[in-house]
């Protein structure tokens, strides 16, 4: 951790200086991105006031503190911590970080309205990094998380004077539109909604529509049938409106609802675009779970894959995770000292320091050919065919031109073999599935931009600029795809969960 006596840097530096003291409550730590922004808090920001927790309890941790300390304090986010001082991190988190068991969901997060005003009396500010990242989530449940929730979070900023919130949103908000993504409000690219004096969207009236569609799709099916309609009634709202799936598309209905619901209040939007492994904190390459591109590696590695549809010399716009929590710091820092604005900011790579598909492919394949004994849990074998990106019409003339002579062939296999499967039709099916869900991503026509988020920075000390980088140009693609990235799947995505516990005593505490 950072210690006061250690760095002469902090009599110059106005992140810890804004933050020295002040009480913030955190939601989403249970995901990856969450968890990075509280070991970086925990590590970097000693004299904060306190961390708050906000935890849904489940079956088999009810409560928000035992949850947080099997499930949370033991993940290997938190090494680097207890290797540079165990006894340090202990006192920390006893002492500074307090778990609310509450649910983001229901209003007053679930708790009696007097505990949530006691909260929010107790704050200073508001980081909302709690989000379903499903892109094919039921429209109600992706409503609910990246949506309606966000008017419990306002309530709880209104209920704390107006506290700071800073809204972890995604560049994806930009939907199908084309061209130069900036650091501002989106227009839906596709059917027209009114837009307010102060630039942001009205969808007072879409709310309840998209609400009665679901409800009418709840009075015709049940069980399996109801989950599916529900997916599908997302996907074609969101495509109607401009965006790819209903993550991206619900993820804007609740910018929208937070541009609105505190106006003229202090509210930051951060929008992050693919988040991938960390660049160097808290360890190169730590991750957590196979993310949106790692989801076609991982194919391609076992040999599922060889073609997917995509855009060779499109920029995929990947950011560590790290840049990212540093993005959320500054801001969180930015809007305690001037409070009463609404900001964007963008943790973007693709217009300062760009990969191309086509590269990102290349380096990826140059690596598992020369070394991809050296990930043994993400390569079995050196992989035998090459992974090629074609334009959107000829990869789907080619998977169902192959398809409907594997499905008669399986069908016989099916009843000569009692019952085996065709590999080869499995493969194709995985292909579909993937080039389904991510296929948008893989054929960019935008580029993001972040010159306010480096503006930010620049107003910063150098010391902050130090200690939380956010600027893209740090990254060298070819050690960061062929050595950091792959290294990170293989030992944190794929290894074996490995639970770094705190002291005994804290284990026998939570049981």
């Amino acid at each position: 951790m950072v210690k006061r006596n250690e760095s002469a840097g902090h009599s110059s530096s106005q992140v810890l200086e804004n933050l020295r003291g002040k009480h913030v409550l955190v939601t989403g730590t249970t995901g990856f991105l969450g968890k990075v922004v509280l070991e970086k808090l925990i590590r970097t920001v000693p004299d904060i006031g306190g961390i708050h927790l906000l935890i849904r309890g489940n079956a088999r941790h009810p409560g928000a503190r035992e949850r947080f300390l099997n499930e949370i304090a033991c993940s290997s986010v938190f090494e680097r911590l207890k290797m540079q001082d165990a006894d340090a991190f202990e006192s920390f988190i006893d002492s500074r970080v307090h778990c609310v068991t509450g649910e983001v969901t229901e209003p007053f997060f679930g708790m009696p309205a007097e505990r949530f005003e006691v909260l929010a009396d107790g704050l200073d500010a508001i980081i909302n990094s709690a989000a379903s990242v499903n892109f094919r989530e039921p429209l109600d449940k992706a409503l609910a998380i990246n949506t309606l929730c966000l008017h419990n979070v306002a309530r709880l900023a209104r209920a704390g004077n107006n506290l700071p919130v800073i809204q972890v949103s995604t560049c994806y908000v930009n939907g199908m539109n084309a061209g130069q993504a900036h650091e501002a409000v989106v227009r839906p690219a596709g059917a027209s909604l009114p837009c307010s004096d102060d630039g942001f969207y009205h969808i007072d009236e879409l709310l309840p529509l998209l609400q009665d569609k679901i409800a009418d799709v709840r009075s015709r099916y049940a069980g399996k049938a109801l989950e599916k309609k529900l997916i599908e009634l997302g996907i074609r709202e969101a495509n109607h409106y401009g965006w790819s799936d209903t993550y991206t598309f619900t993820k804007w209905l609740g910018e929208q609802l937070l541009m609105k619901s505190l106006q003229g209040q202090s509210l930051t939007i951060l929008r992050p675009s693919i988040i991938e492994s960390a660049l160097e904190e808290p360890a190169p390459g730590w991750i957590e779970g196979v993310k949106v591109a790692d989801a076609i590696i991982l194919a391609y590695a076992r040999e599922k894959v060889s073609l997917f549809p995509g855009k060779r010399s499109g920029i995929i716009d990947v950011i560590p995770v790290d840049l990212v929590a540093n993005g959320i710091i500054l801001s969180l820092a930015e809007a305690l000292a001037e409070p009463g604005r609404h900001r964007i900011y963008q943790c973007c790579s693709g217009s300062s320091n760009p990969v191309r598909l086509g590269e990102f492919i290349d380096l990826l394949m140059e690596e598992a050919r020369t070394n991809y004994a050296a990930y043994d849990r993400l390569f079995y074998r050196q992989p035998t065919k090459p992974f090629i990106a074609v334009n959107r019409g000829l990869f789907d003339a080619v998977i169902e031109g192959a398809r409907l002579p594997l499905s008669v062939a399986d069908r016989l296999l099916k009843l000569l073999a009692n019952g085996r499967e065709l590999r080869a039709l499995k493969n194709i099916d995985t292909t579909r599935s993937l080039a389904t869900i991510f296929g948008f991503y893989t054929a960019p026509s935008y580029v993001f931009h972040n010159e306010k988020l480096l503006a930010l920075s620049e107003r910063m000390s150098a010391f902050d600029r130090a200690l939380f980088p956010v600027d893209a140009r740090a990254i060298d693609w070819q050690t960061y795809l062929r050595k950091t990235h792959l290294a990170g799947l293989n030992r944190y995505a794929l290894g074996e969960r490995k639970l770094y516990r705190l002291k005994t005593r804290r284990v026998r505490e939570a049981a």
